[in-house]
């Protein structure tokens, strides 16, 4: 698939190795992708240059991914940006999560197929 412009998304999580898999196969599927460990360093590259789209994981230390998200939608300066969140966890609230702004939930372990769908349909 040819993309006029390649979209460039911002993927978030506290583990590594969950941040290496999803760059891997999102490059591969033509996406730019940048990282970041933290919510406080990922909130830092949204300010300076936003991405197309966020996937954000839910449980991180410093600040979880419903703070990261309501703070992104009280920022008046910056513009929309989607956000998938992504959790391991069941009991998550999907209501709270969409009632502060996200635009979806992904669950661990990820469904590649699922979230390269739910990708196309956002930035589409």
């Amino acid at each position: 698939m040819l993309f006029s412009k390649r979209h460039r998304i911002l993927v978030v999580d506290d583990v590594a190795d969950n941040l290496f898999l999803l760059q891997t196969v999102l490059e591969a599927e033509g996406y730019d992708i940048d990282t970041a460990l933290d919510a406080s360093l990922a909130l830092a590259m949204i300010e300076a240059s936003p991405p197309d789209l966020l996937l954000l994981d839910v449980m991180m230390p410093d600040m979880s991914g419903y703070e990261v998200t309501k703070s992104i939608r009280q920022n008046d300066k910056l513009p929309f940006i989607p956000i998938l969140l992504i959790t391991a966890y069941d009991e998550v609230s999907v209501v709270e999560g969409l009632e502060i702004g996200a635009n979806g939930f992904i669950r661990k372990p990820i469904d590649f197929d699922l979230l390269l769908a739910k990708i196309r349909e956002i930035l589409s």
